[in-house]
């Protein structure tokens, strides 16, 4: 059984809140042994943490401020004695690991720049917050002794090798620049007006749905791209242009290919997708 602890750095806590949600959640605890977390019943208490000589996973929530403190310890100088002693050390949300919106900098990286303790054995779940399923099923891996391959950001890429644009169910409105009138409209392409971000963001939010159900498109949200290292952008619900032309092209995309792609399909005016525009 393998045993782990959960340690917060500065944080909202929504990556705690988020595990919860996850469907085998009890099945998962059986598998572990939990020495502690911050939300779930735990055999110890964080202060006990620090005399731990070893640790199968270590998995760290918020990111790392200085001076930032828990129980009277500083939690940079606790997060690195039991990296130290872990076998492995999964971050969870963007704030562990790109340090996001309360820290200085994540466990393996500060932004796209790589920290001392980035290794082999740090695994990266980025998300605001991560989706359970990418928390819960990369601990199962850990479980049973096959971890996951990873990307350059140390992301598994099971969840992570494509991006939040694939699986979207509106990606024939953005094939034939069909923008939705707004938020909320259940029709038409976020990308253009809205400022959605899915064409660069890696995750897979529209395969590996939220409770099942749903994805921030799916409901008439742009994608806020929260699982890259420049989350948050400014001016988040606008797409930047020059001359309509996206000022960032979808990852992967030459600007040949888009401006080719996008003459076509600009010179059809397609009725079918025009007219559901104006159901709601």
């Amino acid at each position: 059984m393998k045993r782990l602890a959960w340690i917060q750095g500065a944080t909202c806590n929504g990556n705690a809140h988020s595990f919860l949600n996850y469907p085998l959640l009890q099945e998962l605890l059986e598998a572990l042994e939990l020495l502690y977390h911050p939300v779930l019943p735990s055999r110890l208490t964080l202060p006990q943490l620090w005399d731990l000589e070893e640790l199968d996973i270590l998995v760290v929530e918020g990111g790392l401020r200085e001076g930032f403190q828990r129980a009277g310890f500083e939690v940079n100088h606790l997060i690195h004695r039991l990296y130290a002693r872990a076998n492995w050390v999964v971050c969870v949300g963007s704030c562990a690991v790109y340090g996001g919106l309360f820290g200085d900098r994540g466990v393996a990286f500060a932004g796209e720049e790589p920290t001392e303790l980035k290794s082999d054995k740090v695994i990266n779940i980025p998300g605001c917050p991560a989706h359970p399923e990418w928390i819960a099923t990369t601990l199962w891996a850990l479980v049973e002794g096959r971890p996951p391959l990873r990307d350059t950001f140390l992301r598994p890429k099971e969840f992570f090798a494509y991006t939040v644009h694939a699986g979207c169910t509106r990606n024939e409105y953005f094939e034939w620049k069909v923008d939705a009138r707004g938020f909320g409209f259940k029709e038409g392409c976020l990308f253009y007006e809205q400022g959605c971000q899915g064409p660069y963001t890696h995750g897979s939010c529209n395969k590996i749905l939220w409770n099942q159900e749903s994805s921030k498109p799916r409901i008439g949200t742009p994608c806020f791209g929260c699982t890259e290292p420049d989350f948050p952008k400014e001016n988040l619900f606008r797409t930047k242009t020059y001359m309509g032309i996206p000022a960032s092209l979808p990852l992967g995309v030459s600007k040949r290919a888009y401006l080719t792609l996008t003459g076509v399909a600009k010179s059809f005016k397609i009725q079918r997708l025009l007219g559901r525009l104006f159901e709601d």
